[in-house]
């Protein structure tokens, strides 16, 4: 009877939202074990938050890894309070990381990369902007925060009419103050130092969702990808196996980054690549990504073997 009594503890403990274990660290980055973070009572947390969303894996690759983007967004009336749809500006970063800011000029503007998680980001982002849009609709302006976790209430994916989102990726944080006459004082000085923290980077043309960065020393391609991760890992072993994985000579795939339900593999590059350089690669690399994830064949051990390798070379980010 205690033997059943254990594999049923085990067996419950397994079975969390999202097959998260209740004793792994929190997918959130608290560094607490999930049953003490969102998965105590009443916590939440969405394991693939953009789901459903027009360039979900862009939004990823903002949220995480890109420096400075820029996407439109366009608000459903019913929400914004006006008589039609609203444009609002999604930033990969804010100033001050301010979640949602009603500009003096008007415009409202969303970040991705700010410092709370309350375990849904897209129902955050969703209650930052409603709040920007009330300022805005009342002629008002300021930063719109959060201090706890919102209630209950519409999630991105329920607030926006776009069927794409075109993302435009900044050398630095000049468009911060596009709208602003006197740059002058404190807001220079907080521009100049974004301006130096952020890493050249620069977005694929061929393929979706694919990042060409440089830290000086080094340069990488950073790719965000839809697939589910087991598809994902077989279809890259299939390709590692074959020596298929290498974008441009004397590149290495190093590994994957998983972040919001979805993995980016990571490859380093040698200096003085370039972006440009990358795209006619990239394009034919997603062809003969294609190509494994349509394979149904069976795996062989060398295969197997390099899925295992593949699976321990992954980070989690969220």
């Amino acid at each position: 009877m205690a033997k059943k009594s254990r594999l049923k503890n085990r067996q419950t403990e397994a079975e969390t939202p999202g097959g998260i274990s209740r004793n792994a660290p929190c997918p959130c980055g608290s560094g607490k074990r999930y049953k003490a973070c969102h998965g105590a009572a009443g916590g939440v947390f969405v394991a693939r938050p953009f789901e459903g969303l027009p360039g979900e894996c862009d939004l990823v690759a903002m949220r995480e890894l890109v420096p400075s983007a820029t996407a439109s967004l366009t608000i459903q009336a019913q929400y914004s309070g006006a008589s039609a749809d609203v444009p609002v500006t999604l930033g990969s970063l804010l100033p001050l990381a301010a979640p949602a800011m009603a500009r003096d000029s008007g415009q409202v503007w969303v970040g991705l990369q700010v410092q709370h998680n309350y375990g849904d980001i897209s129902r955050e982002l969703a209650a930052v902007l409603l709040d920007a849009l009330e300022l805005q609709a009342k002629g008002e302006s300021g930063i719109v925060g959060l201090t706890e976790a919102p209630a209950p209430g519409p999630r991105l994916q329920d607030l926006v009419t776009n069927s794409s989102i075109d993302v435009t990726v900044h050398e630095g944080f000049d468009w911060w103050v596009g709208d602003v006459e006197d740059t002058s004082g404190e807001l220079a000085h907080a521009l100049e130092h974004a301006n130096e923290a952020a890493a050249p980077t620069a977005r694929l043309t061929t393929v979706e969702a694919a990042y060409w960065t440089s830290t000086g020393s080094k340069e990488h391609l950073r790719w965000v990808m839809p697939e589910a991760e087991d598809d994902l890992l077989t279809a890259l072993a299939r390709l590692h196996v074959s020596g298929a994985d290498v974008i441009v000579p004397g590149a290495r795939f190093v590994g994957m980054f998983r972040a919001h339900g979805l993995l980016a593999p990571v490859w380093d590059l040698p200096l003085d690549t370039g972006a440009e350089a990358l795209e006619e690669p990239a394009a034919a690399f997603r062809t003969a990504l294609d190509a494994a994830l349509a394979d149904t064949s069976e795996l062989t051990p060398e295969v197997r073997s390099a899925r295992a390798g593949l699976a321990n070379r992954q980070v989690t980010i969220r």
